[in-house]
Order: C-alpha cells, then sequence, then structure tokens
C-alpha cells in the first residue's frame, strides 16, 4: 500500500456571502471526499440524523448508532462519519475558522464561554440526549435560512453547545496533536495504514519499518503521541468496525470475527464486552429491539 507523505489537509471556502461553511449531504449527494485521515484550521460541527458509523478522531476509534453530534477542535485529525448511508436523513456540516468573526470578538466577556467551548474541542467533543438531537435540528434549519439568519443561528447553536451537560471529551486522556509536523506525518502513515490493513494481522516490525523506526522506539512513540499501545489501538479499530457489521450486515457473528481482523473466537467475545459492555449477541439483541 502506497501512504500518503503527510495528512490531507482540507482547503474549505465558505459560501459567497457567508463567514463560515455550511453544508448538507444526503444518500443521493454523499460527503465522500474526506474518508481517509485529514485535518483543517476550521473548527468543525458535525451532526448525523439517524446514520450509523465509526468515529475516529485523534485517537478515539468508537462505533455510533442513531445519529450522531461531533464537535472537532481547530487542526485535530480525524476520518469522515458516514461511508454510506443506512437509513439517515442527512449529515450537516458547519466549518468555522476560530477567529472566524475577528480575533478580538471572542476575547470580549459575552463570548469567554464558547471560548473556552473551542479550547475543549481540541480533545474532540461527542453529544448525547436532547442536546444532540435539539442541536441538530437547529442546524438543519439554517439550511433555509439567509447569511445574516444563519450567522445569528450559528451564535445560538454554538451557545447551546457550550451551555449543554450532555457531553464526552474523546481524547481526555491522550492525543492532542500539537508536536511537530513530522509527528503528525508519522501519526498520519500509522492511521491510514491501519485503516487499510486491520482485516489481518499486522506485526510491530511491519508497522514500524513503515515509518524508518526500530520497534522499541515506535512502540515508545505511539505510546507517547497516542496515550495507548499500538495492539490496543488497532484492537479498538476492528471492534467498532465489528459493531458497525453487526448493525449492518446479516451475517454470522463468528464471520463478523474474521472479517473485523480476529483469529480467535473467545478472543473477540472477551474483547467486544470489554469494549462496548455487552457480548456480541446482547448487542446486537438490543439493536434489534431498537430498530422494531
Amino acid at each position: 500500500m502506497k501512504l500518503s507523505a503527510k495528512p490531507e489537509l482540507e482547503k474549505i471556502e465558505p459560501l459567497f456571502g457567508s463567514s463560515f461553511s455550511y453544508r448538507t449531504y444526503d444518500k443521493d449527494h454523499q460527503n465522500r471526499k474526506h474518508t481517509f485521515w485529514h485535518y483543517h484550521p476550521e473548527i468543525e460541527l458535525v451532526y448525523v440524523n439517524r446514520d450509523s458509523g465509526k468515529r475516529q478522531i485523534g485517537s478515539h476509534i468508537s462505533y455510533y448508532r442513531n445519529g450522531d453530534l461531533i464537535l472537532i477542535g481547530s487542526n485535530l485529525p480525524h476520518c469522515g462519519f458516514t461511508d454510506g448511508f443506512t437509513g439517515n436523513e442527512n449529515e450537516t456540516v458547519i466549518q468555522i475558522k476560530p477567529d472566524f468573526l475577528g480575533n478580538q470578538f471572542f476575547e470580549i466577556p459575552e463570548m469567554k464561554n464558547i471560548k473556552a467551548l473551542f479550547e475543549r474541542a481540541a480533545m474532540g467533543i461527542v453529544y448525547t440526549g436532547d442536546s444532540k438531537k435539539n442541536i441538530g435540528q437547529k442546524m438543519e434549519a439554517l439550511k433555509n435560512e439567509g447569511p445574516y439568519r444563519r450567522l445569528l443561528g450559528l451564535l445560538e447553536i454554538l451557545h447551546l453547545l457550550e451551555s449543554s451537560k450532555e457531553y464526552s471529551v474523546l481524547n481526555a486522556q491522550g492525543f492532542i496533536l500539537e508536536t511537530e509536523l513530522q509527528d503528525n506525518h508519522r501519526v498520519n502513515q500509522i492511521f491510514n495504514f491501519v485503516k487499510e490493513e486491520f482485516h489481518r494481522s499486522i506485526s510491530l516490525e511491519e508497522v514500524a519499518k513503515k515509518v524508518s523506526m526500530t520497534v522499541p522506539a515506535f512502540c515508545r512513540y505511539f505510546k507517547k503521541i497516542t496515550g495507548k499501545t499500538f495492539t490496543q489501538f488497532v484492537n479498538e479499530y476492528r471492534l467498532a468496525h465489528a459493531a458497525k457489521l453487526l448493525h449492518e450486515k446479516q451475517i454470522s457473528i463468528t464471520e463478523i470475527c474474521f472479517e473485523s481482523g480476529f483469529n480467535n473466537f473467545s478472543h473477540f467475545n472477551k474483547q467486544f464486552k470489554k469494549f462496548t459492555g455487552k457480548s456480541p449477541s446482547v448487542y446486537r439483541n438490543e439493536l434489534k429491539i431498537v430498530l422494531t
């Protein structure tokens, strides 16, 4: 596999007459541009309505069901959130530069909490419960507004985000990528490699060679950057993929185990329960109840 020399930098252009980017996607017009690892200086707010998929933000990997609302800080690397639409309404993406209203605007007293929100977003934030639904609906409603009303609506959304208590920080214990650009290049190589090759066994020797490091140096480096061992990271990626398959494919759990890169069924069951709090069979059965 040919690996990128650097992470993909997304260049974002606001619509004419607007200071920020607002886009919507549906099953006919999907957001396929950035399914791989990428980053941008803009803060990104993503609402996925009723879909399911994998989150990969920093070193955090998980699977979501029944939609998602995610706030991603400036230059925090991430992958796209919908690689196929399975019953969702749409995906709404807002991207704003940290200073999109001027260098001093977020310094005024009324905006101090939103400034703190932007700083917290450097670790990635996922919203749940009523906050996810209510804020998501307000994001979708901006589609029909003109530039001025859309800006006012965005400020209201930022206020709701900073005042919500229904959220989790995704990378609280690791991976805020504020290191040298060379580190960003290496992590990009590693993450894209795992994304392509997780179905098979990956040795430490192989991945260390990809980034021109010895195995001991690579292990120390990866743990320092992400807060996780490489084996832990790969297994979490495989488990998130397994959760996705349990939701989207009517195949046996044994098939899901091997299709997700595990070669031992009992080990897979044990790891999946540790990862989600449920066995694969309970996870799938609960999902059937939700869908019916």
